[in-house]
């Protein structure tokens, strides 16, 4: 696998994958999108409003946790489809809500669909992918995904103030995430299993048969092959949770825990809360919701932008000097007082944020090993999910009572511990076989 040019499978795998990551970006920017017209529909009170953002997130830790351990056990192409089987049936019966109550559990439950979307992504596309280019094509389904957080605000800007055949615009919404998460259920369906995990488990047989049908699609589309590479280390066999905690991957999951805990603050932070920082700056609902999905473009660009870099620059680096521009950019657009400086500093906090997100999603599945790398990605990552149901508690009180500008301060100060943490404790990866990376020699 690590020999092999980019094939057709390749390609077809990062779409679809992108596709899904689509959707759970979607899913996670559509809460903090209409924050302020569900508070309006339902009638949701100061101490409501945090139970409404924050139910989603507890749903995809939840979803995180379980589904991102099942990929280890019975494969990463099972637990991808069952995970968008489930987001896409509460996606749609969302759509329906007619109490808060419902509306929250409905939420929650999505949110098991699609917690695991991530990692799950992350550690496919690092199986299949060759040393060479893994970095580039997973920054490529990141770009692709990022086109759901301007999709939710434009589709807000647009649907939200209009009542089509008597319908709420923002259930229009939710219809739309269900029906696109069906598409890339079929889509993924053609996809091969994960050639390395079937070895991991002792499907030597089937790993080949998935590795020869690389190299014939190879052949057949004229590219030669390199000859294999050396024999590789060893990594450590057997799926026991034990191993993570212990050398050399005790360090790094200690340090993909606090990362998860803290970086979530910066990046789910700002996109969730923003229509509500503008909110609270005197900006009306429906101009604030079209300055979210201006600012909201840098999703997309920023993660272009990532594209020439993640093979360039070696990857812990980019990680630590990425999360410290995010708290530079966040303070300047809380303490920004005119539409021209809200817009700027807004549009350049989330392409700065994703040249970050794109670092961390290669990096976090790269530094374990093939047979515990869905479990140790997931399982880590979910706390950001955790985090980020809480930190409507946190956050939105902060800004409440003491304004944008403090609740920024408090932002950019886990960025520079995010970026101490990765810059001590943090592997080098850029370029390197998984199977060096994880050597039990390490």
């Amino acid at each position: 696998m690590n020999r092999l040019p980019i094939g057709r499978t390749h390609k077809l795998a990062t779409v679809a994958v992108g596709l899904g990551l689509f959707f759970d970006i979607y899913e996670v920017f559509l809460a903090g999108v209409l924050a302020s017209v569900l508070v309006q529909e339902f009638h949701l009170s100061k101490a409501q409003t945090p139970i409404l953002l924050s139910s989603t997130f507890v749903g995809m830790f939840v979803g995180a946790l379980v589904l991102g351990r099942l990929a280890d056990r019975v494969g990463r192409r099972r637990a991808f489809l069952l995970n968008l089987g489930i987001y896409s049936v509460f996606s749609l019966l969302g759509a329906f809500s007619f109490t808060p109550i419902m509306l929250v559990v409905l939420r929650f439950c999505a949110g098991i669909g699609i917690g695991a979307e991530p990692p799950l992504a992350d550690t496919y596309l690092s199986d299949l992918l060759p040393a060479r280019r893994r970095g580039r094509f997973i920054a490529w389904a990141y770009t692709i995904s990022f086109l759901g957080v301007p999709a939710a605000g434009f589709l807000a800007r647009w649907l939200v103030p209009l009542h089509p055949f008597g319908i709420d615009g923002w259930r229009i919404m939710f219809v739309f995430g269900a029906l696109g998460a069906v598409i890339v259920y079929f889509l993924r369906r053609s996809l091969p299993e994960s050639p390395r995990w079937l070895e991991s488990v002792g499907r030597t047989k089937e790993a080949e048969e998935v590795a020869e049908r690389f190299e014939s699609q190879a052949r057949s589309a004229g590219q030669s092959l390199d000859e294999p590479a050396a024999e590789q280390p060893p990594s450590p066999a057997g799926t026991r949770i034990g191993t993570l905690f212990r050398p050399p991957y005790g360090k790094r999951t200690g340090m993909m825990m606090i990362f998860h805990i803290l970086q979530t603050l910066g990046y789910y932070g700002f996109g969730t809360l923003v229509p509500l920082v503008l909110a609270a700056k005197g900006y009306p609902i429906v101009q604030s919701l079209l300055f979210s999905a201006v600012s909201f473009l840098g999703y997309p660009i920023g993660s272009l932008l990532s594209l020439p870099l993640v093979e360039r620059v070696e990857r812990k680096f980019l990680v630590t000097f990425s999360v410290l521009g995010m708290g530079a950019l966040g303070l300047a657009f809380g303490y920004s007082g005119s539409t021209a400086l809200v817009l700027v500093f807004g549009f350049l906090y989330t392409c700065v944020s994703n040249i970050f997100s794109n670092s961390y999603h290669i990096y976090q599945a790269e530094i374990f090993p093939t047979a515990l790398r869905s479990t140790a990605a997931s399982g880590t990552y979910a706390l950001s999910r955790l985090t980020s149901a809480a930190m409507p508690f946190v956050l939105v009180p902060v800004l409440n009572s003491a304004g944008a500008g403090v609740m920024f301060a408090v932002v950019a100060t886990a960025m520079v511990l995010v970026s101490l943490t990765v810059g001590i404790l943090g592997p080098r990866t850029t370029g390197r076989p998984l199977e060096a990376v994880n050597a039990v020699t390490a």
